[in-house]
């Protein structure tokens, strides 16, 4: 994936093939069965549950959903919404979603502006699943483009519900990501991002903003958004934001609110990696005072801060203490069928994280078949599975689990022995 692909700036992704959906419990060897061959039926979970459906079922199915987003219960709608949601999310569906969708994008819009708090939640999440189904291209720019003035709107007003808000600075981010094909209105719509956040900044005079939690929950999307397109920006907009913010991103550190503390740490070790990726020598004139405030937090054992929090905090802030003073990052391995692929940047973390707050469990299933995001990540075109490579594969549940069970075993066994010695020492 590379920042020189927006057209000056448009991207070009190819166009979804006809790779066999199945469910979303991906990550085990069994579901490549489903890609080993082109069927008509694909699996879909409900409520838990998986359950099949010939090709005809599922569009009729997801039919009678787009025709249930105008109706006139707010409870049918928003069942519609889910379920569309929970479809988009688990399989690729690019070809009815092509023909589809205008009318989808119709039942967002008006989901948007005439719903009310949840229903416009799961709206705002709907629009970026449609535009991760159909990659970046003329289609998504069309869905974009009727929807970016609404998330702006109920951004902007005051009195929307604030789970809608917090939800449309989500969706915008992700939306711009994949559909903006200028990339001075990716700029334009970052800056929009920063009059959010930057409402969380310590004042000149040095106090600090009282901010609901909700109103906090808002700016830190915000500023996870701002962070996402800083990943395609060039080397002079990162310069100048490096001049613009590093200088004051620091003071959210000190928020009373753990999610933005994270979020900032970890925009903070984006930042020095993009700086550092465009000039190696990219030294910041207040790295030491940086440096132990991060120490700080990663061994944060502040009593009136919940353990949860505590410990989430200080696991985040170890790495970000490593990206800013060793210019490291703790890989993170992730295996989705016979393919592995390591988040090995701060770039390709809030890329990833990103997707995955959308798509969830399916997360899996669209880094093997999703041709867009195996294109954001650079794996190439989606691998077929045949028969004979699946069932040497495969290995039964039973093997799994008396395999489980003696590693279990032996780690047990080795336990008890170094306790046994140091009883042995304690009594000399």
């Amino acid at each position: 994936f590379s920042r020189s692909k927006m057209k000056t700036t448009h991207w070009v992704w190819g166009r979804h093939g006809a790779v066999q959906p199945f469910s979303d419990e991906d990550s085990s060897v069994e579901t490549l069965s489903h890609c080993s061959s082109y069927s008509d039926s694909t699996s879909v979970v409900e409520e838990g549950v998986c359950v099949s459906y010939s090709t005809q079922d599922l569009q009729f199915k997801l039919k009678v959903y787009i025709d249930s987003t105008v109706d006139k219960s707010a409870k049918t709608r928003q069942g519609a919404l889910d379920g569309l949601k929970t479809a988009m999310a688990s399989k690729i569906l690019y070809e009815f979603i092509l023909e589809q969708r205008m009318t989808i994008t119709d039942s967002i819009e008006r989901c948007l502006k005439k719903g009310k708090g949840e229903e416009q939640r799961a709206a705002a999440s709907l629009a970026c699943l449609l535009c991760i189904q159909l990659g970046s291209g003329i289609e998504s720019e069309e869905v974009f483009k009727t929807l970016k003035p609404i998330f702006k709107n109920i951004l902007s007003d005051g009195s929307a519900n604030i789970s809608a808000r917090q939800s449309c600075a989500t969706s915008l981010g992700l939306c711009t990501l994949v559909a903006e094909d200028d990339i001075l209105d990716v700029y334009a719509t970052m800056e929009y991002f920063e009059s959010l956040f930057t409402k969380s900044y310590v004042r000149d005079d040095g106090s600090r903003p009282s901010l609901s939690p909700q109103t906090a929950q808002l700016h830190t999307n915000a500023l996870l958004s701002w962070a996402l397109l800083l990943t395609i920006c060039t080397g002079s907009q990162i310069r100048a934001i490096l001049h613009k913010h590093l200088p004051k991103l620091p003071l959210l550190l000190e928020s009373d609110d753990v999610n933005m503390r994270i979020a900032a740490g970890e925009t903070i070790a984006l930042l020095f990696e993009l700086a550092r990726d465009f000039d190696p020598e990219f030294h910041h004139e207040s790295w030491e005072p940086l440096c132990e405030k991060l120490t700080a937090l990663a061994t944060d054992c502040n009593k009136h801060r919940a353990k949860t929090d505590k410990r989430k905090q200080r696991s985040v802030f170890r790495d970000v203490l490593k990206a800013v003073e060793e210019g490291d990052f703790q890989t993170e391995s992730i295996r989705f069928g016979t393919e592995r692929m390591n988040i090995d940047s701060w770039v390709k973390k809030r890329m990833y994280d990103a997707f995955r707050e959308f798509v969830g469990s399916g997360m899996n299933y669209h880094l093997q078949a999703n041709e867009f995001i195996r294109d954001v990540f650079d794996l190439g075109p989606p691998i077929l599975i045949d028969s004979a490579t699946l069932k040497e594969m495969k290995s039964t549940r039973l093997e799994r689990h008396l395999y489980n069970a003696a590693v279990f075993k032996a780690r047990t066994k080795a336990r008890n022995k170094v306790r046994d010695k140091r009883t042995d020492m304690g009594e000399f």
